[in-house]
């Protein structure tokens, strides 16, 4: 009886409550005034970069984030290791063959930051297929350290999505689905060079705008209403309302380009490989990272 106890408090992870005082518009004033700081260079693939191309990064971020979701890291792991990626690549060349370990290196550190039990140096290097050792990715780690300046407290667009939504007026249960719905346009921005200029208040804000549109939210003060929505949050993060307009359909039209893709894979795969999945081993993740280097 003990022994069982004992077992079931070693599998629970306790969770912090979110701090209503870190929600207050000084806070995010703060943050708003900080973004500009962790904004990597948009324009690295052809000033610093000379092996990287932008279908790699695409490649290597696929990855990460199918890596973070089996792990089911927390939501703001993946922004915040893709923030660590780009700021790396905007002031540091990289050969092509090290852009994995640079992406697993990304992972290791913004797990140590945001994670109760964080990624281990082993378990990453198992979902490289064992391409990389453990030392490597210790060794690439304090590279990464010294090229961002030991500066990791990054702003990504996730931590601005709680503020948005305490000030909308929306339900509790409606509030839950509305932050899973914007937390995966986030991690979706983060896939898609489109997105490495934008500051993460707009790219949060057009999560949330899109979030709301696409799950066709009303309100009585109307406060919902694409317009209305738009021009609010174009006033809270100051910042023009074309601006976060454009930003908006930028990212409804990545999610159906997304949704358009998983539908052609999945349709695309032979049922002759169904039972092929439960054989798989923690290396196997849907995204072929070796493609970088052909």
């Amino acid at each position: 009886m003990e022994h069982e106890l004992l077992c079931c408090e070693a599998e629970s992870v306790r969770r912090a409550y979110r701090d209503g005082n870190l929600l207050t518009d000084r806070v995010l004033q703060t943050m708003l005034k900080a973004e500009d700081s962790y904004l990597p260079s948009a324009n690295y693939f052809k000033c610093v970069q000379k092996e990287i191309l932008p279908y790699m990064r695409k490649i290597v971020a696929t990855w990460m984030l199918e890596v973070c979701e089996e792990q089911k890291c927390e939501e703001e792991v993946f922004p915040l290791a893709m923030n660590y990626f780009d700021r790396f690549l905007s002031v540091e060349p990289i050969k092509k063959t090290r852009l994995q370990l640079l992406g697993a290196t990304c992972m290791f550190l913004a797990s140590k930051m945001k994670e109760t039990i964080p990624l281990t140096a082993e378990k990453l290097c198992i979902y490289t297929d064992n391409s990389i050792r453990p030392s490597e990715l210790l060794q690439m780690e304090l590279l990464a350290l010294n090229k961002l300046k030991w500066d990791l407290a990054s702003v990504t667009p996730h931590d601005f999505i709680e503020h948005f939504l305490t000030k909308l007026p929306i339900q509790k249960d409606t509030k839950q689905i509305l932050r899973k719905h914007a937390q995966t346009f986030v991690a979706l921005c983060a896939t898609d060079i489109k997105f490495i200029a934008c500051p993460p208040s707009m790219v949060a804000a057009g999560s949330v705008a899109a979030a709301v549109q696409g799950l066709h939210l009303k309100s009585a003060d109307s406060l919902l209403s694409s317009q209305s929505l738009t021009d609010f949050l174009s006033q809270v993060i100051k910042s023009d309302p074309d601006c976060l307009r454009s930003c908006q359909e930028q990212i409804e039209s990545l999610l159906e380009s997304s949704l358009r893709q998983a539908h052609q894979q999945q349709h695309g795969v032979s049922t002759d490989t169904k039972g092929v999945e439960d054989e798989a081993d923690l290396s196997c993740t849907p995204t072929d990272v070796r493609d970088v280097n052909i």
